[in-house]
């Protein structure tokens, strides 16, 4: 498997020819990067999220194309602060295109999710996100076996049918 990183990520993203699918079944991520602004939001501080700008900017590059980058959370009810902060900082991705939805976990059987979070791409291959034990984001683990793009094809598609767009979960 290839880890990617950096650049390598983003031009990975830019070279899909049709849909990025990112499925994220953790409730809390503890990545140094997002640290500051997590703080803020939990002390109820303003934040002007300057800090995705280069990540928001990727994907309104991508989505302005017609490609669909599309993102389904499976979360755990009631919320963690980490999820909390997910719902407000999603208005970010979906004003740059991302079509964003929520499955609460209690609606579907372990068995049929996958332990880590991934990216589908184009349904041809798939990135694992990968992370140190410390919580630190290190890149994507990259796969193109047939067997386990199929695999999380079905996992993805399990979920986001399933799964209610970011703006009915949050009036719910």
């Amino acid at each position: 498997m290839q880890l990617l990183q950096g650049e390598e990520i983003d031009d990975l993203l830019r070279s899909c020819e049709h849909s990025a699918y990112h499925l994220e079944v953790l409730d809390t991520y503890e990545t140094p990067e997002e640290a500051e602004p997590f703080g803020k939001f939990l002390a109820g501080e303003p934040d002007d999220y300057a800090w995705g700008t280069d990540w928001w900017n990727l994907i309104r590059e991508v989505t302005s194309t017609g490609r669909e980058v599309r993102r389904a959370r499976v979360v755990t009810e009631p919320h963690t602060d980490y999820t909390r902060w997910g719902l407000v900082v999603s208005e970010q991705n979906i004003a740059v295109g991302e079509e964003i939805r929520y499955l609460p976990r209690h609606l579907i059987d372990p068995s049929e999710l996958t332990t880590d979070d991934f990216w589908l791409l184009d349904d041809r291959a798939l990135a694992f996100t990968v992370f140190e034990p410390s919580g630190r984001y290190v890149g994507w683990g990259i796969s193109h076996d047939p067997v386990i793009v199929e695999h999380a094809r079905a996992v993805w598609n399990r979920v986001w049918d399933k799964a209610v767009p970011h703006a009915e979960y949050v009036k719910a």
